[in-house]
């Protein structure tokens, strides 16, 4: 099949390169424009298109797709169908409309629930027991269109955004393309009931607020890691806190109840916390035991409250 593929991040280039694996033609790839990134913040291009290059794939950047050029030479590849994973533009009706079999997208959730933009840390976050990935014909709505597939699994106790990224990149991957060799297929429409937006995640909501329980804080660090990582502030410094599982313990939120070469625990509005693993602003991420061998900790100290 003659196809489009637009996306920018790895989430998306797993997909990209399945479908090329799978032998569908690949007439062109939309991205994002390269970004400044890294410590000489020089140009970097995305995940998709370092795949879109090593398979020989023209590349098209643009900085939308509402002008007419833009939508001339998505024509003139006559695809289709489109697949978008994690793109970044919006799609204009005029886009929507062009191939045979329409635009695909690739979303992280099960849809109604998480529509939008950070579907896999709302989910944590949340406390959900479950989380998959939708095949969905796309239209003018956010994540609003009918699904073609959908998979499912179960979320454990210990993932994090990182480990759900990648099962949901993997089972993305597979069903797209075992809605590409189905096609047209039957669409389903989303219920009315169940809907939920993801919002993008802010840096501000990093922050741990320790009033709340322990459960809810574990959710919150496995949310955040790897980006852009749960931080606490001690004597007005960021700590990041990366690893820490809920355990029994009463005091005071944000103080420390012990201190031992394995974990800090820390008391929370209920329970605590007890944290494995930690970093300092400017250092890397440490074990207990070498973290304190340069800032020491013990039992009585407090974590600062949120304003």
């Amino acid at each position: 099949m003659r196809l489009i593929f637009a996306g920018t991040p790895e989430f998306a280039a797993k997909a990209l390169a399945a479908i090329v694996a799978t032998g569908h033609e690949v007439a062109l790839v939309l991205t994002q424009p390269d970004r400044p990134a890294g410590r000489g913040m020089s140009l970097q291009p995305s995940a998709v298109k370092k795949v879109a290059l090593e398979k020989g794939i023209e590349v098209f950047q643009p900085l939308t797709l509402k002008d007419a050029e833009a939508q001339a030479r998505i024509a003139a590849v006559g695809a289709e169908v489109m697949v978008v994973a994690a793109y970044g533009l919006i799609l204009p009706q005029t886009v929507l409309d062009m191939p045979r079999f329409g635009c695909i997208n690739i979303h992280g959730s099960l849809l109604p629930r998480w529509r939008g933009a950070a579907p896999i840390q709302r989910a944590l976050l949340a406390g959900d027991a479950e989380t998959g990935v939708c095949i969905m014909q796309m239209e003018a709505g956010l994540d609003t269109g009918p699904v073609l597939l959908r998979g499912a699994f179960p979320i454990a106790p210990t993932d994090t955004t990182a480990s759900l990224h990648d099962r949901l990149a993997d089972l993305g991957a597979s069903l797209v393309v075992e809605a590409l060799g189905k096609l047209p297929l039957p669409a389903a429409a989303q219920p009315a009931d169940g809907v939920t937006y993801a919002h993008k995640i802010e840096k501000a909501e990093a922050l741990i607020d320790w009033s709340k329980s322990a459960m809810e804080l574990d959710r919150h660090l496995r949310a955040f890691n790897p980006f852009p990582g749960a931080q606490a502030v001690f004597g007005g410094q960021t700590v990041k806190l990366w690893q820490a599982t809920p355990v029994a313990g009463q005091g005071d939120a944000g103080t420390v109840l012990s201190v031992d070469r394995n974990s800090i625990v820390i008391a929370c509005g209920e329970g605590a916390l007890a944290v494995s693993e930690l970093q300092k602003a400017g250092g890397k991420r440490l074990p207990v035991q070498q973290f304190l061998a340069g800032h020491p900790l013990k039992a009585g100290d407090r974590f600062d409250l949120p304003a």
